[in-house]
């Protein structure tokens, strides 16, 4: 598996902890109040609206603070201000990274993750620099209850373009159009979803295989990360799965 996903993944499954420190459920409000702002507040209309939905609740998000976080878009001003912003650079190795930011200082947020990198052994890039090493896409990892051939078929049946099988879960991806279609025929047959992204998938890697390297990187994606405007982080790394449990024990 690429070390991106991997990394994401161990992510996903420490949300319980990142929620009681309100970090991730107060990245989810702002995701999901700016998308209801933007896009409408019904989410069978509003298609990012219905993938931040099913992001809080796969985060065990309770469905008033969804619902207060959808009301505050149709009454309130603070997700008026806040505009997505994609800032690029390169962390060790030159492995491209990008940040996906909901600020309402850009010159603020840019201070912020010029210091994050350059503390992290990284550097802040110009516009462009590596977003076209990554394309746009739905992803949905769901449970191992079905057979490989099952799941395939049901996957693409429901309008995934692809299927890859790791030792912790089956990796489906999609057009994001198609993401929550794909995922409810996925529930609806019985399937246990994990989570469904719109994620950024780099078309290139960079491999890490030293132990320093690589806890310079991870520390790197992990200040990101925790910086309070960053909803995502995306790198183009892989490395091994031994090296990524010794470095993230």
């Amino acid at each position: 598996m690429s070390g991106h996903n991997k990394w994401a993944n161990i992510r996903i499954r420490k949300t319980a902890q990142d929620a009681k420190r309100g970090k991730l459920f107060s990245k989810l409000i702002r995701e999901i109040t700016v998308a209801s702002r933007e896009g409408g507040p019904d989410p069978e209309k509003n298609p990012a609206l219905k993938v931040a939905m099913a992001r809080a609740r796969d985060a065990n998000m309770p469905k008033e603070t969804i619902e207060k976080a959808i009301a505050r878009a149709s009454g309130g001003t603070d997700s008026y201000k806040l505009e997505r912003v994609i800032y690029e650079g390169y962390g060790p190795m030159g492995v491209a990274v990008l940040v996906d930011v909901l600020t309402d200082n850009r010159n603020r947020t840019v201070a912020e993750l010029r210091n994050i990198f350059n503390k992290h052994s990284g550097s802040l890039g110009e516009s462009g620099c590596v977003s076209w090493m990554f394309k746009r896409i739905g992803q949905i990892v769901v449970e191992k209850s079905l057979s490989e051939d099952e799941i395939i078929e049901l996957a693409v049946e429901s309008g995934a373009d692809d299927v890859k099988v790791e030792g912790d879960g089956y990796y489906i991806y999609s057009n994001p159009s198609v993401l929550s279609q794909v995922r409810e025929n996925l529930e609806k047959s019985g399937v246990t979803v994990i989570s469904s992204i719109v994620t950024m998938i780099p078309n290139t890697t960079v491999q890490i295989t030293d132990e320093k390297e690589a806890s310079k990187l991870l520390r790197l994606l992990e200040a990101l990360d925790e910086a309070d405007e960053v909803q995502s982080v995306y790198a183009n790394w892989e490395m091994s799965d031994a090296l990524l449990e010794k470095v993230t024990a």
